[in-house]
This record gives structure tokens, C-alpha cells and sequence, in this order.
């Protein structure tokens, strides 16, 4: 079923981080099935792979090298979309330095890629940021603190950005994945124990679909949500409320 319109993002550009991969892929091709070009920025980028004929460019990027995201988006002239979906986390978050790492992708990096496209986003007629939160933000995790702080932080850096960007009418808004079947979550699947206590705990039965995700960030993105600003929106079944 087509729920939006193929040419909704005609010469529109977005740019997506992580984006080679998992959600971020997925998030890629909905824009460019719709008619965006897409600069997709991630690690990897010389092994990710899109459907053909579609306007989508892989770029290798760490997205915590400053010097690598200057660069990048001082050729980019106007931006109508930028997705924050970059992340990672670790069985060892204990660690002090693991904790930085996770911390500094999972936050800094937001926060700068943000502040230095905003310059390219405010030439655009409807701009917006959209980052990823997560269900951690709110429940937090005994074995993934770097995680769960990370994103708690990116629910109050969208409202923060939400404010400040507002001037320049780049709206700012998150969205906060549940249990969706990517890659990151095969390590999980290996354990039966863990993995049916969450299909148990899931109403709806079963895991998202990236799609499913990528289908809301388009939604956030279109004119359609033009008065939707500093919110952080669920995408879990109703696992949170299970």
C-alpha cells in the first residue's frame, strides 16, 4: 500500500547519518524512493547497498571527526532534512572509556553535526532535525549505561535544539525505536531466554520493521508535520506500556 506520495521529497536533499546500514539504511530509501537525493554518511559506506536507480550517495564518515563533517557540509549548499541516526552501544559500558566513546557518538556527535548544518537547513522552506532517542531514555539499563544516558541527553538536546533553531524555522523532533529487527539485535535473538521475554513483554507479538520507522521519519519530515517541534515520539508496539 502507497501511503505517501513518490515525488513528496522532489528536490529535496536529506542527509542521514548512519545510514549505511540498519535504520539509517532503511531511512535512506524511504527519502529516495520519494524523490530526495540522499548523502548517506556512515561507516562501512563502500560495503552498503540500495536499490538501484535511486539517488542515494554512500559516504564514508565517522561522525565523531569534526574535521570529516566540516568538510562534508561545507559542499553541501541547502539541506532539507537531517536524520541523526548514528549510534552505537557495548557489552562494556562499565568502562570509562567505552562510556566516552558511546557518549561522544551517541550525543556530541548530534549536537555538531546539528549545529554546523543548521546553517545549510535554514536555506530550505520546511527544515527539520530528527534524532534518535531510545525506550532506555526512560527505563534506563543495568547493562548499558552509555546507552541509556546518551539517549536521555538526546531527548533533552532535541528539546534544547528545538528552541534555539526555532528562529530559523528548523523544527527539531525524535523518534524512539523499540525492539526493531536490524543487525544490532542478533546477538539477542541467539539467547532464546532473553529474546522470548521480550515477544513476551511485546503486545503486538513480534518485532519493528526498519520501514516501519523510516515511514514515521518521513512523516515527521513533510509538510505534514509542520507544527510537530521538540516532541519524541514511540515507535515500540506498546512495549512501554506493556
Amino acid at each position: 500500500m502507497e501511503t505517501f506520495n513518490t515525488a513528496m521529497f522532489k528536490n529535496k536533499t536529506a542527509v542521514v547519518t548512519g545510514g549505511t546500514s540498519g535504520i539509517g539504511q532503511a531511512v535512506a530509501v524511504a527519502f529516495a524512493e520519494k524523490g530526495a537525493k540522499v548523502w548517506a554518511l556512515g561507516l562501512r559506506a563502500d560495503k552498503a547497498v540500495y536499490p538501484a536507480g535511486l539517488d542515494i550517495e554512500a559516504v564514508e564518515m565517522d561522525v565523531t571527526d569534526t574535521a570529516a563533517v566540516d568538510a562534508f557540509f561545507a559542499k553541501v549548499d541547502r539541506i532539507d532534512t537531517l536524520f541523526n541516526g548514528a549510534g552505537m552501544g557495548s557489552v562494556s559500558e562499565h568502562e570509562l572509556e567505552t562510556y566516552r566513546k558511546v557518549l561522544e557518538v551517541n550525543l556530541t556527535s548530534v549536537f555538531y553535526i546539528s549545529e554546523v548544518a543548521a546553517k545549510a537547513l535554514a536555506k530550505s522552506d520546511n527544515p527539520s532535525i530528527i534524532n534518535v532517542s531510545s525506550l532506555y531514555a526512560q527505563f534506563g539499563s543495568a547493562i548499558a549505561p552509555a546507552y541509556s544516558c546518551s539517549k536521555g541527553a538526546v531527548d533533552q538536546l532535541t528539546f534544547s535544539h528545538a528552541l534555539s533553531f526555532a528562529q530559523a524555522k528548523i523544527r527539531v523532533n525524535a523518534i524512539a525505536p523499540g525492539w526493531i529487527d536490524t543487525p544490532l539485535i542478533q546477538p539477542l535473538k541467539d539467547i532464546p531466554e532473553v529474546f522470548n521475554g521480550i515477544m513476551q513483554r511485546s503486545p503486538m507479538g513480534r518485532l519493528g520493521q526498519p520501514e516501519e520507522i523510516a515511514n514515521v521519519v518521513l512523516f515527521l519530515a513533510s509538510d505534514a508535520a509542520s507544527f510537530i517541534n521538540g516532541s519524541v515520539i514511540k515507535i515500540d508496539g506498546a512495549y512501554s506500556i506493556a
